[in-house]
């Protein structure tokens, strides 16, 4: 597999991987860091901008959530939509840190989008998050910066 494509999967698993669809783009940023054919600079460049642009998603879900949740395939359960909501509620816009959270972050990226998050916030926030989450898999696999 030629690093190119190692970087657009990783892209594109890391983009699912925040949207309501389940893969666990941790997985396979770890194993590209393991066969150490891509920079990881570049790997974290590729999981962090897809995981971002997939929240980026959620967030206009979230826009539209009045007009989608009514629908059958709709997937986020009105409870955990609550439970987000809430923890929305509490810490404000600072909860998008959380953004990278299982179970909780995507609810929480589709909730700011309900609540008129301002873009730019939403987009430097959830960044943060999920930057700092992908740099810690690597660090735990031995990458020092």
């Amino acid at each position: 597999m030629s690093i190119l494509t190692e970087l657009i999967s990783l892209f594109i698993v890391a983009f699912l991987a925040a949207t309501i669809l389940p893969a666990q783009s941790e997985i396979l940023l770890g194993a590209y860091y393991i066969a150490g054919k891509s920079d990881p600079y570049l790997l974290l460049l590729f999981a962090t901008t897809g995981n971002v642009l997939g929240s980026c998603v959620n967030w206009i879900i979230g826009r539209s959530l009045n007009r989608l949740k009514n629908y059958k395939w709709f997937p986020v359960k009105e409870e955990t939509l609550s439970k987000a909501t809430n923890i929305y509620n509490k810490y404000g816009i600072w909860s998008l840190l959380l953004a990278w959270v299982p179970f909780i972050g995507d609810p929480l990226t589709i909730v700011a989008g309900v609540l008129r998050a301002h873009f730019r916030w939403f987009v430097v926030l959830v960044t943060i998050g999920k930057l700092l989450r992908y740099i810690v898999v690597l660090y735990a696999l031995g990458f020092r910066f």
